[in-house]
């Protein structure tokens, strides 16, 4: 599918690696293909009990790639590879945890809203710039942030586009400890298998029970996924991903 999503088995721990270091892991609708494949396959196999993210050093994720943006936003067509993602990941039916490092926009902040457990080094920071850009939450971000930010630190993130630190992304609930970089990956790893070493069932029902129906958040994705199309198209997100896009090259 594509060489910039690793996929590797450590015990019953999946890791699934955004591996684009030249992009800063700016996603493609290949990548999202493959991480929605590796969610849903891993979901299927008794033998996974655990699903990591990592990115690379420096990067967790830029966010999708604006050239996929702008492509849509110029007429072009999308497909259904990140929707297919964002129900994967709404709907994984083992624990999910993420070490973040670095650059952590867009859905590479969104997607640890979904997470049960996220480590972040100290030079993280989250952001989320979709109304900078005319667009519009994702990743049922709109929902989720509210709840465990409260109304006024999810307006912070997702409205103004504030970037959060890790401490505050701690502190606000975003995300579960700040390690240094050099334990990033060793700390991750050890919770995943920490929680891979528990009773799956009864792991299973306790984790269902914390998220409550995932059918909100499903309808949310969809609501949120209508209008993001939607603007992509609209003159105001033409204009503003173009500007966004000259300002890179230049």
């Amino acid at each position: 599918m594509t060489h910039h999503i690793q996929i590797e088995r450590r015990g019953a721990v999946q890791i699934i690696r955004m591996n684009r270091p030249e992009k800063k892991n700016a996603l493609t609708r290949a990548m999202y293909a493959a991480m929605a494949d590796a969610l849903t396959g891993g979901d299927a196999d008794p033998a996974v009990r655990v699903h990591v993210f990592l990115g690379v050093p420096g990067a967790f994720s830029a966010g999708n790639d604006l050239a996929d943006f702008l492509a849509i936003a110029t007429g072009g067509e999308g497909g259904s590879e990140v929707w297919d993602f964002l129900l994967a990941l709404a709907g994984s039916q083992k624990p999910i945890v993420s070490g973040v490092d670095g650059i952590a926009v867009g859905i590479g902040t969104t997607i640890n809203l979904h997470c049960d457990i996220t480590f972040a080094t100290p030079r993280t920071v989250f952001r989320t710039p979709f109304v900078d850009l005319g667009l519009v939450p994702e990743a049922g971000s709109s929902l989720l942030a509210p709840r465990l930010l409260g109304r006024q630190g999810a307006f912070a993130l997702l409205g103004l586009g504030e970037g959060f630190s890790a401490e505050r992304a701690r502190d606000a609930g975003l995300i579960y400890d700040v390690v240094e970089e050099g334990r990033l990956e060793d700390a991750t790893l050890a919770a995943a298998g920490d929680i891979a070493a528990k009773p799956p069932e009864a792991l299973r029902i306790a984790r269902d029970l914390m998220l409550g129906s995932r059918e909100e958040l499903k309808e949310r994705i969809r609501i949120e996924s209508q209008h993001f199309r939607e603007r992509l198209t609209s003159d105001e997100a033409r204009a503003a991903l173009m500007a966004f896009m000259s300002r890179k090259k230049g």
